[in-house]
């Protein structure tokens, strides 16, 4: 049996191509953040998660072109050898401080947090329970581990009561996305809070998309008032932070022992100084532009009942992910291809990332799209969505 053989029986990528359904690495010409340029056509973007639409501030910009200036455009070295920059440790302790902790951990990309912070915590005869919708990444980490992995049923507090009920008398981490990446919904953080600490587990919050549009920026458990309650909160900076990388706070003794034991962190070269700077001026920016946040989770809320007031179902959302529920998966593809050639930039959600009969659109927005685009972006939803027959 060749180990190829499945390449050359994979057709379903070329099957789409031919057909003009492929929806994927679509090549970008050029961007603006709220508007792209593909085969010269120009598009309105609402499949990014620069959420701030902060990939193009000036302050941003401008920090990440000094950095290459005087650091050159790479450190060539993990950060536990020879990659370790004064302002990696900076940053470090400036996220921590932002997020209500004691000290943080930056890894080189949000992916690597994840896959090093629970692989390194979670060993041989211990539980990590998860939800059924945690991202990818959370998973993978948990496969990295020697531990046992548990999923609850998507935000069933009962379901993750008797999980937790299961795992008596056994160390425990409970690891929840605190904004679901595809539903757009926030995790029932005080819930969660209150059942690991009833049964004594500690509890990882996946901040991906909720770091720099939740509460002003500071994440989920801000949201909510329980940042001494969640043990560690982890966050990337390929979204609302316009770079690469990702961060991990908690404990200053339980960073220090990811430090030591996260090979995801150990065996890969460290943030390039452009990104460690880019993250440090949108930081900053968060900081001295809070209106950002407000006007992002309020663009949210307009999609969110325009959609609603023409039929389309949006599920839980509260944030600036709006899924768009379509079900039949030709019927997305579809739909999909009739907005891009409307010119709407938007991501279709297929099979295995949704159940079978639950493909939707995931549409997502940032503080910088003016009114005059998301008009125009509902405009052609209700008449495209009226000629496929989904309102």
């Amino acid at each position: 049996m060749d180990l190829f053989a499945k390449c050359s029986g994979f057709t379903r990528a070329a099957t789409a191509r031919a057909a003009g359904y492929y929806p994927y690495f679509i090549p970008l010409d050029d961007t603006e953040g709220t508007e792209v340029v593909i085969d010269g056509k120009r598009m309105i973007m609402i499949g990014s998660n620069n959420y701030l639409g902060l990939t193009t501030h000036p302050k941003v910009r401008e920090a990440a072109i000094d950095a290459i200036k005087r650091y050159g455009t790479s450190c060539t070295g993990s950060r536990f050898l020879n990659g370790n920059l004064a302002w990696h440790n900076e940053l470090e302790q400036d996220l921590a401080e932002f997020c209500g902790k004691e000290a943080g951990l930056v890894f080189s990309t949000g992916m690597q947090v994840n896959l090093g912070t629970i692989s390194a915590l979670v060993g041989r005869g211990d539980v990590v329970i998860t939800d059924r919708e945690d991202h990818a990444s959370i998973v993978d980490g948990c496969r990295l581990s020697f531990g046992e992995m548990r999923r609850y049923r998507h935000n069933d507090m009962a379901h993750l009561e008797e999980t937790l009920q299961g795992c008596a008398g056994r160390a425990s981490l409970v690891v929840v996305d605190g904004v679901f990446s595809m539903g757009g919904d926030i995790a029932p953080l005080p819930e969660i809070v209150r059942l690991c600490q009833e049964y004594g587990a500690r509890l990882m919050v996946d901040d991906a998309h909720a770091l720099g549009v939740l509460a002003h920026g500071r994440g989920t458990a801000a949201h909510f008032g329980l940042i001494d309650e969640v043990d560690l909160t982890m966050g990337t900076f390929s979204k609302s932070f316009a770079s690469l990388g990702g961060v991990v706070v908690g404990d200053a003794d339980v960073i220090d022992y990811i430090k030591h034991h996260a090979r995801s962190l150990i065996f890969s070269a460290s943030m390039p100084p452009s990104n460690v700077a880019a993250v440090a001026a949108a930081l900053q920016v968060i900081k001295e532009e809070p209106e950002r946040c407000d006007r992002v989770m309020a663009i949210g809320e307009k999609m969110r009942r325009g959609f609603q007031a023409m039929g389309y179902s949006t599920g839980c959302s509260e944030t600036p992910i709006v899924p768009i529920f379509v079900g039949e998966e030709q019927k997305t593809l579809g739909f999909w291809r009739a907005l891009f050639d409307a010119g709407i930039y938007v991501n279709p959600v297929l099979p295995p990332a949704v159940p079978p009969n639950q493909s939707l659109l995931r549409t997502s927005y940032m503080a910088t799209h003016t009114d005059a685009q998301l008009d125009r972006v509902l405009e052609t939803f209700e008449t495209v969505g009226k000629q496929f027959g989904i309102i």
